[in-house]
């Protein structure tokens, strides 16, 4: 991910925007699993909400990379 997005003159990294857009399906995740309460299941809730961030993360990254490239 070398390439940079432009934004209206403004040049954002494109990890940036990557880990917002992540951010953003994390919560929406995040909110999802508690509601329909599959955190009863899961023995760590904040170990496992940096584990789902870091995936969403590296998902996002690839496809961009496939995108920009």
């Amino acid at each position: 991910m070398m390439q940079q997005i432009d934004l209206y003159g403004v040049f954002l990294p494109t990890l940036l925007v990557a880990a917002l857009m992540a951010y953003a399906m994390f919560l929406a995740l995040r909110n999802g699993l508690a509601r329909i309460g599959a955190y009863r299941f899961i023995w760590h809730r904040p170990l496992f909400d940096v584990a789902l961030y870091g995936v969403l993360l590296g998902l996002i990254g690839y496809v961009l990379k496939w995108l920009l490239y």
